[in-house]
C-alpha cells in the first residue's frame, strides 16, 4: 500500500482532529505538506519494512523478541562502537535495541539527556545523525529493531526555541508557557502537583533574559513545550517523521501524560494529551508505518488504558509495565506475591490490544507506587510498606542482603525511591560465601523469569545479562554527585562479558539464565500475540503462577518468592507437566514442592521442540 492511499486512510480523522484542537487550515497544510515530502523521501528499504509491518502489525509481540535498553556511551562509547559489537547483541539474543536520549544536549544540566537542545541533531560525543543512520541500517540487517527515547514534554534551555525567547522573539516565547508575572503561576500551583519538591520545588522558573515566569515541570533547565501552540505540534511530528526516515522504529515518548497543559487541573493525562498522541499515530501510519509508539505512563494502572486508545482509534502500541516492575520487587523483599498477583490481573484485564514491555530495571528509581486501596485489603499499611521496602532495598535493613541506594527522600511525607543496578539488588555486591553467590544468582533469575513470563516483551537492562555492580564513584563526579540515579548507570565493563563463555563464573551463569529463557520463548506458540494469558492460583501467598495456553499446548510458569521451600497447588491442571528447563516432572494438580527461590517451567507438550 503506498503512501497516498494510506492517507486517504486517515485524512479525515486527522484533519477533523487537528481543526478541532487548533482551528487552522493554514497550519494543517503545512503538516499534510511535509507529509508527503517525507514519505517521498523515504529510501527503499524503509518501504520495504513498512509493507512487511503492515502484514505483520503486531510484530512487536512475536515470541523472538527480546528487548535491550542502554546508554550509548556507557555501553560502547558511540553509535559506531555499537554497530562494531553487533556480534554480542545478536548472542545475547537482542531484536530490539533501545538507546537512552542520544540527541543534542547541554554539557551540564541535561538531566541524563532528557533535556533535549535539538531535536534534529546528536549528542556530538557520540557521533553524529548519520551514524545512527548506519547504525540503523547495521541493526536492521542484523534483525534489531532500533528505538529512540523522544522527549515531547520539554526541551533544554538551551534549545534554539529557548534561545531566541530570550532575546524577546514572541513567536519563540510562544513555543513555550510563559507569562510576565506570577499571577496564572500562582494559579497553576493552586492544582499542579510538584514532580520534584525537594529538588526541583515548584512548577515555574523565573528566566532573566526574558522577563517572563516559564512553566518547567521538571527540572529548571527543561522548559515545557507548549501544546496548544499548532507550531509546536507540527515541529514535533516533523522531528519525529525525519528520525523514523533514518531508520528509528520505536519511539519512547517521555513524559506524555504531561503534555497538555489547562489551568485548573493537575495537568496529568488530560483529554487532548490523546487526541496529540492519536494524531502522532496516525501520521506514522501514512509515512513510516514501520515505526510504533511506546509510553512512558507512570501512572496508577486504571490511568494505563486510555493510553492504548481504543481497537478502532489506537494510540500507544506499547506501555511501561511499571507497575510488574514495582511489584516484582515489592513481592521480593515481602516474600508475599499477592501485590503482583493483583496487579498482574489487573494488566490482563486490559483490552485485547493493550501490551507491555515488562523490565527488572531500566535508567531510572523503583518508585514506589503500590496500589494502597488493595494494600488496605489485604491488611498492608501502604506507608509502613513503603518505607519497609527503601530500607531493605537499601541494605538498610536487618537481614537484608540489597546493596542499592535511596532517591527523592522527602522528609515530610517519607517518600523515597530506590535505586541499584539488579545484581547489586539481588545480592551479588553483599556475597561473601557461595551460597550466597547462588542465592543472589536464584533471585535474578526468578525475577528475570518472572519478566519473560508475563505478556508483552521482556526487555533487559544491559548489563544485567553480566552482573554489572554499583557505580559509587559517581559522587566524585560534579555533575553526577546529587543525582544518585547515577548509581546504577556504571561503565559497561567488557572484561566482564568476556567470561560469559567461562563456565561457572557468574557472568556465565546470568547470561545463561537469560538465554534460557529466550529459549522457551522463542518460536514457541505460547508466546504468540494471540495465546491464552492468565495468572493461576497457587495456593501459597508466596508462589506466583502465569499459565499459557495456545491450542491444545499449556504450560504453567511457577516461581517461588520465598528463600525458603514452599508446597504448591494448582486446580483444575491433570497430568504429568515437565520442566522445560530439567525435565523434572510434576503434577501440578496433586502438588509440588518448589525449593527456595525456584522458578519452574512446566509444559504438558514435548519439551525437546517448540
Amino acid at each position: 500500500m503506498a503512501y497516498p492511499e494510506r492517507f486517504k486512510a486517515i485524512k479525515d480523522e486527522l484533519e477533523w482532529l487537528y481543526m478541532e484542537l487548533y482551528g487552522n487550515r493554514d497550519m494543517l497544510m503545512s503538516l499534510e505538506t511535509m507529509m508527503a515530502e517525507a514519505a517521498s523521501e523515504r529510501k527503499a528499504e524503509l518501504r520495504e519494512l513498512d509493507e512487511r509491518r503492515i502484514r505483520n502489525p503486531r510484530w512487536f509481540l512475536e515470541s523472538q523478541m527480546v528487548a535491550e535498553t542502554m546508554y550509548t556511551g556507557l555501553f560502547a562509547g558511540t553509535f559506531k562502537g555499537i554497530a562494531d559489537n553487533v556480534s554480542y547483541l545478536k548472542k545475547l539474543g537482542v531484536t530490539y535495541l533501545h538507546l537512552m536520549p542520544f540527541l543534542k544536549t547541554p554539557k551540564k544540566d541535561n538531566d541524563g539527556g532528557f533535556a533535549v537542545s535539538d531535536f534534529l541533531d546528536t549528542d556530538e560525543r557520540l557521533g553524529s545523525v548519520d551514524d545512527v543512520e548506519a547504525l540503523a541500517d547495521t541493526l536492521r540487517a542484523n534483525g534489531i529493531s532500533l528505538c529512540m527515547d523522544f522527549v515531547m514534554n520539554h526541551t533544554s534551555d538551551e534549545h534554539e526555541w529557548a534561545v531566541r525567547a530570550k532575546r524577546g522573539d514572541k513567536e519563540a516565547q510562544a513555543m513555550y508557557m510563559t507569562f510576565p508575572d506570577r499571577t496564572i503561576p500562582d494559579e497553576y500551583e493552586k492544582t499542579v502537583p510538584q514532580v520534584f519538591p525537594e529538588t526541583a520545588p515548584g512548577n515555574f522558573i523565573y528566566s532573566e533574559e526574558m522577563g517572563r515566569w516559564v512553566l518547567s515541570t521538571f527540572y529548571p533547565k527543561q522548559w515545557d513545550l507548549n501544546y496548544h501552540n499548532p507550531a509546536v505540534f507540527n515541529a514535533i511530528a516533523s522531528a519525529m517523521v525525519s528520525w523514523a526516515n533514518k531508520g528509528v522504529e520505536v519511539f519512547r515518548l517521555d513524559a506524555v501524560p504531561y503534555i497538555w497543559k489547562e489551568l485548573g487541573t493537575n495537568c496529568r493525562n488530560l483529554p487532548r494529551v490523546h487526541t496529540i498522541v492519536r494524531m502522532i499515530r496516525i501520521i506514522l501510519e501514512a509515512v513510516a508505518p514501520a515505526a510504533i509508539l511506546k509510553g512512558e505512563v507512570v501512572m496508577a494502572p486504571n490511568e494505563l488504558a486510555a493510553y492504548f486508545g481504543t481497537r478502532e482509534k489506537p494510540e500507544c502500541h506499547l506501555l511501561y509495565g511499571v507497575s510488574s516492575m514495582v511489584n516484582i520487587w515489592g513481592a521480593l523483599a515481602s516474600e508475599d506475591i499477592r501485590l503482583l498477583k493483583s496487579q498482574t490481573e489487573a494488566f490482563l484485564s486490559l483490552p485485547e490490544h493493550s501490551a507491555f514491555v515488562n523490565y527488572v530495571r531500566c535508567h531510572d528509581d523503583i518508585g514506589w507506587g503500590f496500589d494502597e486501596d488493595r494494600e488496605r485489603e489485604l491488611g498492608i499499611d501502604p506507608l509502613q510498606h513503603k518505607i519497609f521496602q527503601y530500607r531493605f532495598w537499601s541494605g538498610d535493613f536487618p537481614g537484608s542482603y540489597a546493596r542499592g541506594g535511596i532517591y527523592n527522600y522527602d522528609a515530610k511525607t517519607l517518600d523515597a525511591r530506590t535505586v541499584g543496578t539488579a545484581a547489586s539488588l539481588v545480592g551479588l555486591e553483599s556475597a561473601e560465601t557461595e551460597k550466597e553467590v547462588e542465592d543472589a544468582i536464584k533471585r535474578f533469575s526468578l525475577i528475570y523469569g518472572t519478566v519473560f513470563a508475563l505478556k508483552g516483551l521482556p526487555l533487559i537492562n544491559s548489563g544485567d545479562e553480566i552482573g554489572m555492580l554499583n557505580d559509587r564513584d559517581y559522587v566524585n563526579d560534579p555533575e553526577k554527585k546529587d543525582d544518585s540515579r547515577y548509581l546504577h548507570r556504571p561503565v559497561f565493563d567488557w572484561k566482564k562479558a568476556r567470561r560469559i563463555g567461562r563456565k561457572g563464573t557468574v557472568e556465565n551463569k546470568l547470561f545463561s539464565s537469560i538465554k534460557a529463557l529466550e529459549g522457551i520463548r522463542t518460536g514457541s506458540p505460547l508466546f504468540s500475540p494471540d495465546a491464552e494469558v492468565f495468572t493461576w492460583d497457587s495456593h501459597s501467598d508466596k508462589v506466583f503462577a502465569i499459565r499459557r495456553r495456545q491450542g491444545e499446548k499449556v504450560l504453567l510458569s511457577v516461581f517461588n518468592y520465598s528463600h525458603e521451600p514452599q508446597n504448591a497447588r494448582f486446580d483444575y491442571f491433570m497430568g504429568t507437566y515437565h520442566d522445560i528447563l530439567t525435565g523434572k516432572a510434576a503434577e501440578p494438580g496433586i502438588g509440588i514442592k518448589l525449593e527456595g527461590y525456584e522458578a519452574l517451567y512446566l509444559a504438558n507438550y514435548d519439551t525437546q521442540s517448540h
